[in-house]
């Protein structure tokens, strides 16, 4: 039990820090002041101080050269002060609740013992000599997530540094007053999670420093594998600490590596709007977020329609009795195959030596040169040279030949008639080019041969520009009709050893019939792109990344994880996700890219996380009887009520209970409610009888962000996203009744922090019969 003298010293320590923090703020906005006047003088005066000459070939390099030098000193001017606003933000956070650990260590050899104050970053004295507040992610700060008192140890740039950790304290600071203060024995004991995790949901995912498990704290400071892979059922803290993973690597190579060389890839634009604050709460930029549809879509053609996954999952929940549906669930299973992979190695194989499809360069309606033509230079090239080595290579001398077509386009009536449309501009930049030429008496033509010679070349080469753009590219390449013409050429059948699906034939109908309209299928997207990959090469705007962040990756398949590793040879990954969240038609009865059998060659560890935090202890042993191996899910020890499972007679009684729930959840308290349904097309239905009885907002693929409130969401939407209180919009067997289902109820039930509601119009989905009858309630309820 800690006595009143130590809450008085504890209480006067946070006073001198918050002194401390005001007065380097007051610093520090002091130097932002006077930067950002430099900054606007810099501006105002930018020419003055320049000589400008450009006629003068050697004044005109010195002129630039002084452009350039002022360039660089205004950059760096905006980049201090930058740097010292991030520093400004920190301490604001910091100035209430500067610190949230304490750790006494006594290294081994040493008199003293070290008192050491943990927080989300570092703070010095006023002399600028000893740690106030060591950041949370230096390595003597481990201690605190690593070990109990006794002996501990924590690695450094120069060693093992090895001794006794003799306190551990924790804190519960708010505006600059020690709520809570305790000495404890474990990680972080059950006394803070208890209040961290009691508390409302938010809408957007915070920082978890103050909390970090130790099993949590390996993710984050796992420095040596490349491929780290992260099991942890729902409600782990899996993503939490993936994010505090990454501020811990910004920390640690700061030198080297910026968030620019980061990128996080999320299931939908509704869990980055999610996860979005996590790295500036803690004094980082935000890497680059994007989903793996925004992240395909990017190197798309733009007139190619994608399916994405979200009208991929609709249609497999709500078409399983149309025609052609089975065909279609194989032929996503199948291109979702590194069989399928291999299959299209084997095309580019054949393509090295024939068959590869361009496309004629056009002019004006016009083809100047032929895809006939572009094919028989490519094909004489030296077979023994990478394909997009010899795409490079045509590509060069379609340029050669466009600047003979150039030449040739000049004297063309139409140019003749662009020239009558000049505007003013035009006509001065040629005129002073036609000076310069005079001054330097490079031609002997008269002023009106040489202009009109000069406003023709001008008016081409514009017209021009585009198309060698295009060239420089490789838009001279049919992507979509070579990816068109694996299907037609192997339609019946395949010469290699390749086990294709008996009913293959359907499958590339249907795929060559969407191809046709421009449309891709989601499963194809992928495939799509890697063809395209091994015809023109790896894209150079994705060679900055040496970091990847794969979340819900139990959703991806193995060619799309095989595409990744080709994107990215040189990059880290870190792949979470869970195995009984995986929901979309390819993963159905699969191993997912958290088994083993995908990096038994590589180097790789995993690192399983059991317990779960998000939801009550009721909630988790509700749930955990839900999935296989559910036993060995560990609820954290947060009280609540059961789940409840409602069986209701119809769909107008339904919306009368549903709305009186949400009115009941809210007088308790709850912020943020989930309305959870199967699929888009359900929820449209809630939000159309809903809408008139309670404020409610619907979610959909396109949901950037939300507010606290009532929600209505399908399940896909939901994952990683936690609410107050859930309630299952419809858990009839009519509609959950097909164990593919499994995993989309359990995800689902999930979401819930504090309250679960279910209800079933008619009886209850069989899924329920697994779950044993005293860890929920159940009630059969009259028609209103």
């Amino acid at each position: 039990m800690l006595t009143n003298k130590e809450w008085n010293e504890e209480q006067q320590r946070v006073d001198l820090v918050k002194q401390e923090i005001t007065n380097k703020r007051e610093k520090l906005q002091n130097n932002t002041i006077d930067l950002k006047e430099g900054v606007m003088e810099i501006r105002k005066t930018f020419f003055d101080d320049i000589r400008l000459n450009f006629d003068d070939p050697k004044e005109r390099v010195e002129t630039e050269a002084a452009i350039r030098q002022q360039q660089e000193l205004l950059s760096e001017r905006e980049r201090s002060h930058g740097i010292l606003h991030k520093q400004i933000n920190v301490l604001d956070r910091m100035k209430n609740s500067p610190y949230f650990g304490r750790i006494d260590f006594h290294e081994n050899g040493e008199e003293q013992t070290d008192t050491l104050y943990i927080g989300i970053a570092s703070v010095m004295d006023s002399d600028e000599e000893n740690f106030l507040v060591y950041d949370w992610r230096a390595p003597i700060s481990s201690l605190y997530y690593d070990y109990s008192p006794g002996p501990a140890e924590y690695k450094t740039m120069v060693g093992t540094i090895e001794g006794e950790l003799e306190l551990k304290r924790q804190f519960i600071i708010r505006d600059g007053t020690i709520k809570a203060m305790f000495d404890t024995g474990v990680t972080i004991g059950d006394e803070l999670l208890q209040e961290v995790l009691g508390n409302n949901a938010n809408t957007q995912m915070k920082s978890i420093v103050a909390t970090i498990q130790k099993e949590q704290n390996k993710i984050i400071r796992n420095e040596k594998s490349r491929f780290l892979v992260v099991q942890g059922v729902a409600g782990s803290g899996k993503t939490s600490a993936a994010l505090q993973r990454v501020a811990y690597l910004l920390y640690r190579y700061r030198d080297t590596l910026s968030s620019d060389n980061i990128m996080l890839l999320s299931p939908n634009p509704l869990f980055n709007s999610y996860v979005a604050t996590v790295l500036p709460e803690l004094g980082e930029d935000n890497m680059e977020q994007e989903t793996l549809q925004g992240f395909i879509e990017k190197q798309l053609e733009s007139d190619i329609v994608l399916e994405g996954p979200a009208e991929q999952m609709e249609y497999y929940l709500t078409a399983p009795k149309e025609n052609g549906f089975n065909e279609l669930l194989s032929g996503v299973q199948f291109k979702s195959t590194l069989e399928y992979k291999k299959l299209i190695d084997r095309y580019v194989a054949v393509l090295n030596t024939e068959g590869i499809a361009f496309t004629n360069i056009i002019f004006r309606g016009k083809s100047l040169l032929s895809s006939k033509a572009i094919e028989d230079h490519f094909y004489s090239l030296d077979t023994t040279l990478s394909i997009p080595n010899r795409m490079e290579l045509t590509a060069e001398w379609i340029l050669k030949q466009l600047a003979k077509k150039e030449v040739k386009e000049r004297e063309k009536e139409w140019v003749t008639e662009k020239i009558q449309l000049l505007s003013k501009d035009e006509y001065a930049a040629v005129h002073k080019k036609l000076q310069e030429m005079k001054k330097k008496e490079e031609d002997s033509f008269d002023d009106i041969e040489l202009e009109e010679v000069l406003l023709r070349k001008a008016i081409v080469r514009k017209r021009f520009r585009s198309l060698r753009k295009k060239v420089k590219q490789l838009r001279f390449i049919n992507i979509r009709q070579n990816y068109l013409n694996l299907f037609k050429r192997w339609y019946n059948g395949i010469e290699f050893d390749i086990q294709l699906p008996s009913d293959w034939g359907i499958i590339c109908q249907q795929t060559m019939g969407n191809l046709e309209k421009n449309k891709l299928s989601w499963e194809d997207a992928t495939p799509y792109l890697y063809l395209k990959y091994l015809l023109k090469g790896r894209n150079a705007n994705y060679r900055k990344i040496r970091h990847v962040f794969i979340d819900e990756a139990q959703d991806y398949s193995p060619f799309q994880f095989a595409y990744l590793k080709e994107i990215f040879p040189y990059s880290k990954m870190t792949i979470l996700g869970d195995f009984n969240q995986a929901i979309y038609a390819h993963t159905a009865g699969k191993p997912t890219l958290l088994s083993n059998t995908f990096y038994e060659s590589e180097n790789f560890e995993k690192i399983t996380l059991t317990r779960s935090y998000r939801s009550t202890q009721q909630i988790v042993e509700f749930t955990k009887d839900l999935v296989e191996n559910g036993e060995l899910i560990e609820p954290f020890n947060r009280e609540g009520s059961k789940p409840e499972v409602f069986e209701v007679h119809n769909k107008n009684s339904l919306h009368e209970y549903i709305t009186a729930k949400v009115n009941a959840f809210q007088s308790e308290g709850h912020q943020s409610i989930a309305i959870i349904c199967k699929t888009m097309e359900e929820c449209q239905s809630a939000y159309k009888n809903l809408q008139s009885t309670i404020q409610v907002e619907w979610m959909n693929d396109e949901t950037y962000s939300f507010k606290k409130g009532v929600l209505i969401i399908p399940v896909y939407l939901a994952k990683g996203i936690e609410f107050d209180a859930v309630i299952i919009y419809n858990a009839s067997n009519e509609q959950y009744n097909s164990e593919q289902e499994r995993n989309l109820f359990y995800t689902a039930c999930t979401r819930a922090m504090h309250k679960l509601a279910i209800y079933a119009v008619g009886k209850k989905s069989f899924f329920l019969e697994h779950v044993s009858s005293d860890k929920y309630e159940l009630s059969t309820l009259k028609t209103k």
